[in-house]
């Protein structure tokens, strides 16, 4: 757009300032080209072409104003290239073809395709980069929004596109169909997906189940799930305590509760608690803090949950036959207890390994259940401590996070923090927009402020996995969703049909 009123202006060729007619359409997230004209320089020959991002539009005098950013210039040969940093004037102003676009994401080497770019003049795909997810991501979606059939688009997406081994705690059992393909799929997405080992773990009786090993967990951990204090409950900790030393200590391990619990079955075998045993060893001993420990391992119910390995393989030992994916179903389990439990005994072993530097991707959807922002009991204090030391330090050990959830406020701030992309969805919470904008400053505001309208399926991507930040459709699945909304019974069993544009993408 060349007229007397379009005027752009750069002082530092990273950022620009704008005016342009009113009735133009150009707003906050759209890519635009401005024609300039550099002195003549063996970097700017002369008459050049920058490619920049509207951030903000206001206004004034009758004009439309704002600002945006420069993303670079475009070569003759239609490659993108950084800028060269020179201010600039300009009176041409004009969106950006989707040839421009393109080769923006060409630069960035921006290959996994998610969807549909919004800020457009064409179609053209929505692309991340895919060796940017050795950050940690954020997802996050109100109820209705389309979260969880975004997270799926994403993981298929990234099981296609990269080898990234990956596991996903799947607490509403969305994922447990993730192999199961739709004959949508096409034959080269299909045949992709097939050949990959994706392993679903499910207390169904059908799956392989889910389960941790209580005798392998970290003493903390081990306490944790005893809800053990050891301040409140410093007797039976210290009983707890010894009990473990005794156990696992060097020498003969038939007695490891002490002389007295001689004759009763051994609480140890082959260097590990024998859970089930724990309490008539104890009682064996005739220790007041070792009978009231007992007492309330029976009272818990602790041994009576499904969740503990016996003789079969923990979560952990799947992981380490190297399956390209596993879903952990967490909720096949029957209570918030054991799900924490599993998910510490996964996270914990995760950490234990973190010296082999095995790159990992660790989904965990509603992630509030796991990384609380004000946990409540020890066994989810030690579980949000354990995500938060893998936010902090996990990147450089390969260990990285893919967290969703309905509002950021219930995820902890020093995870929050770490995450260097994100992916929001329909956002109608005014302290949720709040919080997002003050923790991740390259998300624009005015592309923030748009959420509380997007459709089904809209989303706001920004960070280091996309190059610049945007409005996107996300795309179709392959794979078969494993949880839906239950529909409003009408007369007649008819099912209402869904406005198009709120329909899944």
């Amino acid at each position: 757009m060349t007229t007397e009123t379009t005027l752009a202006e750069s002082f530092d060729g990273r950022r620009f300032t704008y005016r342009l007619p009113r009735e133009s359409s150009i707003g906050p997230g759209d890519f635009v080209t401005i024609g300039v004209t550099f002195p003549g320089t063996a970097e700017h020959p002369g008459d050049a072409l920058v490619m920049g991002q509207v951030l903000t539009r206001a206004t004034k005098a009758g004009d439309a104003v704002g600002h945006g950013r420069v993303l670079g210039e475009l070569r003759p040969d239609g490659a993108v290239v950084g800028s060269g940093g020179d201010p600039f004037t300009s009176h041409d102003l004009a969106p950006a073809g989707a040839g421009v676009l393109e080769a923006l994401q060409a630069r960035e080497r921006a290959t996994l395709r998610i969807g549909e770019l919004h800020h457009s003049r064409g179609n053209v795909d929505a692309l991340l980069q895919p060796h940017r997810f050795n950050r940690h991501t954020f997802l996050c979606g109100q109820s209705g929004s389309g979260k969880t059939y975004a997270l799926g688009v994403l993981l298929e997406q990234l099981l296609i596109d990269t080898d990234l081994p990956m596991v996903i705690l799947d607490p509403n059992s969305d994922f447990v169909r993730i192999g199961e393909l739709l004959e949508s799929a096409s034959p080269d997405d299909a045949a992709r997906l097939r050949e990959l080992d994706v392993r679903v773990l499910r207390n169904d009786g059908d799956h392989h189940p889910v389960t941790a090993r209580l005798t392998a967990m970290e003493a903390a951990s081990q306490a944790a799930v005893l809800q053990l204090d050891p301040l409140t409950d410093r007797g039976e900790y210290n009983t707890f305590l010894r009990m473990l030393e005794n156990a696992t200590g060097p020498g003969d391990l038939a007695g490891a509760v002490g002389a007295a619990a001689a004759g009763h079955r051994s609480i140890a075998a082959e260097g590990m608690l024998n859970p089930h045993s724990i309490p008539s060893a104890l009682r064996a001993t005739g220790e007041p803090d070792a009978l009231r420990l007992a007492q309330r391992v029976e009272n818990l119910g602790i041994l009576d949950w499904d969740v503990w390995a016996g003789v079969g393989q923990s979560v952990s030992e799947v992981l380490d036959e190297g399956p390209r994916a596993v879903v952990v179903d967490l909720g096949s389990l029957h209570t918030h207890e054991e799900q924490l439990a599993v998910s510490l005994a996964l996270l914990d072993d995760l950490w234990a390994g973190r010296a082999e530097r095995k790159p990992r991707l660790v989904v965990i959807d509603e992630a509030h259940n796991v990384v609380s922002a004000e946990p409540a009991t020890q066994l989810q204090r030690l579980t949000t401590e354990r995500v938060i030391q893998i936010a902090a330090e996990g990147r450089k050990f390969g260990l990285w996070l893919l967290l969703s959830t309905q509002r950021p406020s219930k995820i902890h701030p020093n995870v929050l923090s770490q995450c260097d992309n994100v992916i929001v969805m329909r956002m109608s919470s005014p302290a949720d927009l709040a919080e997002l904008e003050s923790v991740y400053g390259f998300a624009p505001p005015e592309l923030l402020a748009a959420t509380p309208f997007f459709r089904q399926g809209e989303a706001l991507v920004a960070g280091g996995f996309v190059p610049a930040p945007a409005i996107i459709q996300m795309g179709a699945r392959r794979t078969v969703e494993g949880g839906s909304d239950v529909p409003v019974p009408m007369p007649g069993g008819r099912v209402p049909a869904r406005p198009a544009a709120a329909r899944r993408p």
